[in-house]
């Protein structure tokens, strides 16, 4: 494959960031991907693993820049972080201020209650409840 067919074709298909509409009025992505159900390609399980990894290294990234405690963690707990950013997003994570000066002074049992005590674990119960107990127990749920 060559470099000058992706060129062509990034300047006729466009490159969008974000799903747009095609000249079809279909859901689109990328560069011409659409992901329309039962009329375009969508994604395949690699695509997404590749995408699903990407935003899991930046969200290692994030909280290891926001928070010097993340690294000490064992690993169920720093996997509860993860899934608590990649769900929120740093910035409202950042938000969580109680359950954080917990998390930062290893009182895993405070910490926990803190968590649940949020929009997210109403929004969300079944996986709040998870993540509390990862952080609580420092040990995997078993499902």
């Amino acid at each position: 494959m060559s470099d000058r067919i992706l060129q062509i074709l990034r300047r006729h298909e466009g490159v969008k960031n974000h799903v747009y509409l095609d000249h079809l009025g279909y859901e689109t992505i990328g560069v011409g991907r659409c992901i329309k159900e039962d009329v375009g390609l969508g994604l395949s399980e690699d695509e997404i693993d590749y995408l699903l990894t990407n935003d899991v290294t930046r969200c290692i990234n994030e909280l290891g820049k926001s928070f010097a405690w993340f690294s000490d963690l064992d690993n169920a707990r720093r996997d509860a972080m993860i899934n608590l950013c990649f769900q929120l997003g740093i910035t409202k994570l950042l938000k969580f201020k109680n359950f954080l000066a917990e998390m930062a002074e290893g009182n895993y049992e405070l910490a926990g209650p803190h968590l649940l005590d949020s929009l997210y674990a109403k929004q969300t119960p079944a996986r709040a409840n998870e993540v509390a107990e990862m952080i609580v127990s420092g040990k995997y749920q078993d499902w």
